[in-house]
């Protein structure tokens, strides 16, 4: 049974209001009652004392559009995907993390915002739902505002799928591990309300089948900050992140609750550039990776005689020096030295031995999980993959190493898998 006046009380407050309206700004926000029942839509909330009259009416909760909007009021059913892009100035990032059980949302909660923050994203908002979980947002300042000469505005929600499936990528491995690693696989079924067999993936855990990870469609509502649960009553509460851990259910009482946090608050704008370059590049790789196989180009690599591992000493320039440590392109580099020494014959073993020897050398060393779980992914493949080409200026140049790739060039190598076999060539060629 809800209590009307502690829903009155709450929204009397001048800066409850006041938070409210303010992130109402260019957003479709809709009424929801105590019955789970919404209000009109399209709505907006303009005026303080919109605000009222509508709780005066039976309001329980706020939910709002994660799109912004030129004009709210001009969205209808039906529109076309054309006429919502021209309507849409923005899209914030929310992350809505579904779980049933406390303790494991904020487990998933934590991976999910050290994932962003490995890909260099600094505006990070964290907001308790109210219920049993939480929502991470990311706001639209963070983005590029053009990709791929598109406005960043008219590319949703299809970035927004495409980021959320790469983190959940991201984030797989380490999320089910530190699952295990707190709870049995019988005490996790419990938790979640699923059969054993519910939750595990050809005899293993499947993190997602724990934590869902919703994507949305254009027009969805989330609940607003500061807004109450129209379930159990508590305040949809932005904290810090610091605070993710210290945090229970019931401090977001309307007896405890004040509004200190700004939701989605802008502190460096395109922030998450990187995360949208790597998300892109990952889906673009993987999209169709089940129904064809990755085609080389413009290089014939020999393959080395199984067994045969190739010491640091037939490396090329660029290899070289990548593994004398680096400032910027760390993750790429993750990715040319899996590639390029899974060609040389070395094992998972040997490669994670000296790739964590090398992070240790770069000037802001990579989180030791993330260079596990790219390991791992690499190992899964059926298939050993080439590094690009030495005349990738995306990778190499941008990595400061665009005179080692010269060199290489213009001695005949076109991949640094060649360079080996050309080394050896020239001893056994000195021998004879």
């Amino acid at each position: 049974m809800v209590d009307y006046v502690q829903v009155w009380n709450w929204y009397s407050r001048e800066q409850v209001r006041k938070a409210i309206l303010n992130f109402a700004k260019n957003r479709e926000v809709v009424s929801v009652f105590s019955d789970g029942s919404y209000g009109r839509r399209p709505d907006v909330l303009n005026y303080d004392g919109d605000l009222l009259q509508s709780v005066a009416e039976g309001t329980v909760a706020f939910h709002c559009s994660v799109e912004r909007w030129s004009n709210p009021m001009n969205l209808d059913v039906g529109m076309k995907k054309e006429d919502l892009d021209e309507l849409r100035i923005g899209w914030d990032l929310i992350i809505d993390l579904d779980v049933k059980d406390f303790d494991i949302a904020k487990i998933a909660t934590k991976t999910f915002i050290e994932a962003l923050r490995d890909h260099g994203v600094k505006n990070i908002s964290l907001k308790f739902t109210g219920g049993k979980s939480f929502h991470i947002g990311v706001p639209f300042e963070s983005f590029p505002s053009k990709i791929n000469g598109i406005p960043s505005s008219k590319l949703y929600p299809d970035l927004q799928e495409k980021i959320i499936v790469y983190l959940k990528h991201y984030v797989r491995d380490e999320l089910k591990e530190l699952i295990l690693s707190n709870w049995k696989i019988n005490d996790v079924s419990q938790k979640c309300g699923k059969p054993v067999e519910d939750i595990l993936e050809k005899g293993d855990l499947d993190p997602f089948k724990v934590v869902n990870v919703d994507i949305f469609s254009s027009r969805h509502l989330f609940r607003m900050p500061y807004s109450l649960n129209e379930n159990t009553m508590l305040v949809s509460l932005p904290i810090p992140v610091e605070r993710l851990d210290s945090f229970e259910k019931e401090d977001a009482s309307i007896k405890k609750s004040k509004v200190e946090e700004v939701f989605l608050k802008v502190i460096e704008k395109q922030d998450a550039t990187t995360l949208v370059v790597e998300a892109l590049d990952w889906f673009e790789k993987n999209r169709k990776k089940e129904e064809q196989e990755v085609v080389q180009r413009d290089v014939k690599v020999k393959r080395i005689e199984k067994g045969k591992k190739i010491p640091v000493d037939f490396f090329p320039p660029c290899i070289k020096k990548i593994l004398e440590g680096l400032e910027d392109g760390r993750k790429r580099a993750i990715f040319v030295l899996v590639t390029f020494l899974r060609n040389m014959n070395w094992t998972l073993d040997e490669i994670e031995k000296l790739i964590m020897e090398w992070n240790e050398r770069n000037k802001v060393p990579l989180r030791p999980n993330y260079i596990r779980t790219q390991l791992r992914w690499h190992f899964r493949q059926d298939r050993n993959l080439l590094p690009p080409n030495c005349d990738n200026k995306q990778f190499y140049e941008d990595m400061g190493l665009k005179k080692e790739c010269e060199a290489c060039l213009k001695s005949g190598v076109k991949n640094p898998v060649n360079y080996p076999f050309k080394i050896l060539k020239i001893k056994k060629k000195i021998k004879k």
